[in-house]
């Protein structure tokens, strides 16, 4: 238990740590890149082993069909949003939060999947932490004025839309390989 939420307070820090304290990131140059790089690897690390390590003592709910349905799909758009903020298309250009959504949405779906503790406590504790960056971002002033927009294509919504597929799907088969198969029924 101890090591999952040292996980999360740390993947927690190291993100919020710009928003928080601006002077003394900035002063860190870019060492600090490595030094929150470095914070974030030991971060993942951590929450890995400590949700593996944590026996469920007790189980809220569990999935059925119609929530495993609603998991992948909630998923997949979690990863939509991923791809389409790095290919800079349509909806990336105009919702300022992509990514940070795509964290919340994948928190969501696994909560609905998994109602046991150390689950709450990992999916709980990502979405709350992108919840609160959203709120720290949005306090601290509009979206960067005077940015050009990209020209948005075809090609760039089919890119996303194709990469985002591949890469669920991709993930999905890690997912069963080192833990349960993500798609119901057997894998």
């Amino acid at each position: 238990m101890i090591w999952l939420i040292l996980g999360l307070l740390l993947w927690s820090g190291a993100h919020l740590f710009r928003r928080l304290a601006p002077e003394q990131r900035a002063r860190m140059g870019d060492a600090g890149k490595g030094a929150v790089a470095l914070a974030l690897l030991v971060s993942i690390g951590l929450m890995v082993v400590g949700y593996r390590a944590w026996i469920p003592s007790e189980i809220w709910w569990t999935a059925g069909p119609a929530l495993t349905g609603i998991n992948n799909l909630l998923v997949l758009v979690a990863f939509y949003l991923f791809a389409a903020s790095g290919m800079k298309t349509w909806l990336a250009q105009r919702y300022r939060h992509p990514q940070l959504t795509a964290v919340i949405l994948w928190a969501v779906a696994h909560l609905l999947v998994n109602g046991d503790a150390p689950s709450v406590v990992l999916f709980g504790g990502l979405g709350l932490w992108a919840v609160l960056e959203i709120l720290l971002i949005e306090r601290a002033g509009p979206a960067r004025a005077g940015v050009p927009a990209v020209p948005v294509t075809p090609g760039r919504e089919i890119g996303a839309l194709a990469g985002a597929v591949l890469v669920y799907a991709a993930v999905g088969a890690i997912h069963g390989w080192i833990g349960p198969w993500p798609f119901g029924g057997v894998a």
